[in-house]
């Protein structure tokens, strides 16, 4: 009895790791938009982590506030990253089933 639920249990692992590796490079494709500034600086970011795009309203280079583009440059970016996390969380969740993996 043992060892044909360790057989089953592996097999089992085995297909979670094919799972959890199609799903990063699903993540790899998805792609989060947020803003700072009432949109005058957005940035984009795949759900694997990765800044992918910073737009920046010609109107705010403009102003010259070099202070303020930083912070909302940095907003921006953060905010991307965030929503990344959270949606990359999400599909790892579903994909475990709640369990937290420590990978």
């Amino acid at each position: 009895m043992f060892p044909g639920n360790m057989g089953n249990m592996l097999k089992q692992a085995q297909q979670l790791q094919a799972r959890m590796a199609k799903l990063k490079e699903e993540l790899a494709l998805k792609e989060v938009t947020s803003s700072a500034g009432g949109g005058a600086v957005t940035a984009t970011a795949t759900c694997d982590m990765k800044l992918k795009a910073v737009a920046i309203q010609e109107d705010l280079v403009r102003a010259g506030d070099r202070d303020m583009l930083q912070d909302l440059v940095l907003a921006a970016c953060n905010a991307a990253l965030e929503q990344a996390q959270s949606q990359a969380s999400a599909e790892m969740s579903r994909l475990t089933g709640g369990f937290k993996l420590p990978f």
